[in-house]
Parts: structure tokens; sequence; C-alpha cells
């Protein structure tokens, strides 16, 4: 009897599947989208199995390297005096019939997994024709790690409360949040603002 007929828990949320990825056939999903989910966690150990000629319904298989998409976004980190524009890929949405947002992938910048929030409005009050993403670690916030210089020297020391660890942020393509456009330093001023409002809980 090959595992297939066996019920597995799915490697994202844990749900009994049959299913497996179509490469290694050695992880297990329910479902194509936590296939693809899973992908920057399971592709250092995902290696091409024989081909044994099973018809047992199996994952469909990571997307490949070139499906993702590069957007540019600022990272101001911690250690560093100056925010920086850098290239952040994104993975595309499981379904682009829904019109999803990409994901960003962000682990080389955060130990955990990043919260975020969503600016739409700038200087003043006025309100952002493209929507500003931004995403920080509630671990550094927590922990207190090394206020942000980066963050200090844009705000020139002004903001009330400071920031902790590094953030990075993306910039929506529009009003509706499907997908990201260009950030660059003519965006400084908006993240400015809020640098300078926020408040720590």
């Amino acid at each position: 009897m090959h595992p297939s007929s066996l019920n597995h828990p799915c490697f994202v949320c844990g749900r009994a599947t049959t299913q497996w990825c179509a490469r290694c056939q050695n992880a297990w999903y329910c479902s194509p989208e936590h296939s693809r989910d899973d992908w920057p966690n399971h592709r250092g150990a995902c290696r091409p199995a024989p081909a044994l000629g099973y018809s047992d319904m199996i994952a469909t298989p990571p997307p490949a390297e070139s499906e993702y998409i590069s957007v540019t976004g600022i990272l101001f980190l911690a250690d560093e005096d100056r925010p920086r524009i850098i290239s952040v890929k994104c993975r595309p949405p499981p379904h682009p019939s829904q019109s999803l947002c990409p994901l960003p992938l962000l682990q080389p910048y955060f130990d955990s997994a990043p919260e975020s929030v969503v600016l739409t409005q700038g200087l003043n009050g006025e309100v952002l024709r493209f929507p500003l993403h931004v995403f920080y670690s509630p671990m550094a916030l927590a922990k207190a790690s090394p206020i942000n210089r980066a963050i200090y020297h844009i705000t020139s020391g002004a903001a009330p409360k400071p920031w902790y660890g590094s953030v990075v942020a993306l910039k929506f393509n529009g009003s509706r949040r499907q997908g990201y456009s260009e950030a660059g330093s003519n965006d400084l001023p908006a993240l400015s603002a809020y640098f300078l409002t926020y408040q720590c809980t």
C-alpha cells in the first residue's frame, strides 16, 4: 500500500489529506494553494522523486521562480542612518481571477512573521492615491530592540515614541490594493508623517 492512500496532516494547516508534493512526493498538502504557500520553507528539502507511476491525485507543484514578481520597497534597518530602496519578491496570488494582492516575501528582513498597517493618509491628512503598506516586527517592539536609527533620522528625532526593529514599506498600485507599484524616496514624507504620529501600545 502506497502512503498516498493514507491520510497525512497538511504541512500548512494540519488537515488530513492524501495529496502530496508532485516533485518530491514527501510533503503533504490539502490544496495547491497550501503547496505554494509552504514552498519557501519546503524548497530546501524538495528533491525530485523517481517516477513511480502512481495515479493518485497529487498537489500542484509550486510556482516556478520566473512566476514571482519584484517591486521596489523602502527598508528602514535599525542599525542604519538612512532608509534604502530594495527589491522585494512577491508571490503571485493563488487565483489571479480573484484579484488578490501578491504576497511579499519578507523573511530576509524579519526574524518572525511581520505584522502590517496600511497608510491611507499622508501629510496634513491628505488621502494617498497609492496607499503604503508598512511591515514591522511586533517582537522587536515588545523586546525593545535597538531604536531604528533610519526612522529616527527621517523624523529628526521628533517622534513621541521610538520605533524598534526593521521596517519595510511597499506601495499599493491603487486604492483597491490589488497589487504593488514601485515605492521610492517621494514616499518618505508620508511615512515620516506616520512615524511622527505613531503611538506604541
